[in-house]
């Protein structure tokens, strides 16, 4: 097949081109490169079935594909509060641009939501069925409601011109190709590690996060893809085991061999307190769970620090 990516020089995007190259697909890569970086693919830039092309999904895109993988948009804290604006704007318009192609080309479409859907959770583990707790207004609002309205977009899609939608809510996710700046707790703690600074904990380092390492995220939204029409999600994917931001920060200094003291800072605005997702209906619907453990992950992405001199 041939495959579009949004957002294919990113983090997830990079690994999701690595796994459909690798099962024969032919992928074009759409990118404008403000948060995703060449480097990620530069392992594949003498492959003949990988197109890379330099394009902002608010731009309309003509392209004969037989699947699209909508993941464009920044991701990070860091990235998606410095042009909040722009973040809405490449969601929300990104994801109708994608819809009226997707609709236009007759194919399946899988969108990249988000935990952060959930907000602030009232409701522990997240179900599929909980609307959330967002506040709209927020300095964090940009990402959570763009990728809200994304979802609205995709449902009204489905049911007003019978478009064939994935809508996958992906919860925390790490390891290799993680950007060292950009403000995710796990890049962050371990580039601090790796110098020997203290480890920054936001709050006293009782809030929870769930991680999924990049490998068992992929599969899963392949499968989800593969999945039959009728399958429209929302699924949560990510990993139920729970972990507070505390004892991962114990676990990379350990796994680090670093000296680093921990320090605490105040928390963040709007930071969600507890994360964790039910994954029930990932299990029934893709025969899926994750099988990286928390250990093994984290080693495998200091490594892959270490080799890039962090």
């Amino acid at each position: 097949m041939r495959i579009l990516v949004t957002g294919g020089a990113g983090f997830l995007g990079s690994h999701l081109i690595d796994v459909l190259l690798a099962n024969g697909d032919s992928v074009v890569c759409i990118d404008d490169f403000s948060t995703g970086r060449r480097i990620n693919l530069d392992h594949h830039r003498d492959n003949p079935r990988l197109d890379i092309l330099d394009h902002d999904v608010t731009v309309p895109l003509e392209i004969d594909v037989d699947q699209i993988y909508n993941l464009a948009c920044p991701a990070s804290p860091v990235s998606y509060q410095q042009d909040p604006v722009r973040t809405t704007q490449t969601i929300v318009i990104g994801a109708i641009n994608m819809l009226n192609l997707a609709r236009r080309l007759n194919i399946p479409i899988l969108q990249a939501s988000t935990s952060e859907v959930y907000g602030d959770p009232i409701v522990h583990p997240q179900t599929e069925d909980y609307w959330g707790n967002v506040n709209p207004i927020g300095v964090r609002s940009c990402y959570d409601e763009g990728k809200r309205c994304a979802e609205t977009l995709f449902f009204d899609y489905h049911r007003q011109y019978g478009v064939d939608i994935k809508v996958m809510r992906i919860f925390n996710t790490y390891g290799p190709r993680m950007a060292p700046n950009d403000g995710r707790v796990i890049s962050n703690l371990m580039c601090q590690a790796l110098r020997d600074e203290p480890l920054t904990i936001f709050g006293d380092g009782s809030q929870t996060r769930s991680f999924c390492f990049v490998s068992d995220l992929i599969e899963a939204m392949v499968r989800f893809m593969a999945t039959p029409r009728e399958v429209t999600g929302p699924l949560n994917v990510g990993n139920p085991h729970e972990t507070t931001i505390a004892e991962l920060a114990e676990m990379i200094v350990g796994l680090s061999g670093s000296e680093s003291a921990l320090h605490n800072l105040p928390l963040p605005s709007d930071d969600p307190r507890q994360r964790r997702p039910a994954i029930d209906r990932a299990r029934q619907a893709l025969s899926w769970q994750p099988t990286v453990s928390i250990e093994d992950g984290l080693t495998r992405t200091l490594a892959y620090f270490r080799e890039r001199g962090i």
